[in-house]
């Protein structure tokens, strides 16, 4: 069986038209999903974006509808902090101190004085590490462990001398 140049180059275009579509349909389904991928990408792209103007949108609307009331506890507790501040320094001079005046020393942190009881009048009685608080002020976190120390009677005393004398 004898075959013309026709016939074969007919069968041979027919082979090529078939490789192609095969190699097309692979390329395509590669293609198709490259295209999902990208796509894919930019939607989760896009959606990280809108969620975060959405949350900006909500936190700048929940600052405007707070800025006021948080403005407003600032300003009071500093004004607390103030008072406080104030009334340290006074305290020596209040009714409720009761030790003289002249015995205490404002040091202010990490306690607020320390009173010397008796030693203006020359009879020393003892020595207190005293805080003064306003309102329903804790003490700190410093403070109580000074508290501890003391009630402790881990005091002692020390000196330093200075120069080559």
């Amino acid at each position: 069986m004898k075959m013309d140049h026709m016939t074969i180059l007919f069968i041979l275009l027919l082979f090529a038209f078939i490789f192609l579509l095969w190699r097309y349909s692979e390329l395509r389904g590669k293609i198709e999903e490259r295209a999902w991928q990208l796509f894919e990408e930019w939607r989760d792209k896009e959606l990280e974006k809108l969620s975060e103007q959405k949350a900006e949108m909500l936190f700048e609307d929940w600052k405007r509808k707070y800025e006021k009331k948080i403005r407003k506890d600032a300003i009071e507790k500093s004004k607390s902090v103030i008072i406080g501040k104030i009334t340290e320094h006074f305290a020596p001079f209040l009714p409720e101190f009761k030790y003289n005046p002249k015995d205490a020393r404002f040091i202010g942190s990490p306690v607020d004085f320390i009173v010397f009881d008796g030693l203006d009048e020359g009879d020393l009685k003892k020595i207190v590490f005293l805080e003064v608080k306003t309102g329903k002020s804790p003490l700190s976190k410093r403070e109580k462990l000074i508290k501890k120390i003391v009630e402790s009677k881990k005091v002692e005393w020390d000196s330093i001398r200075l120069g080559n004398d």
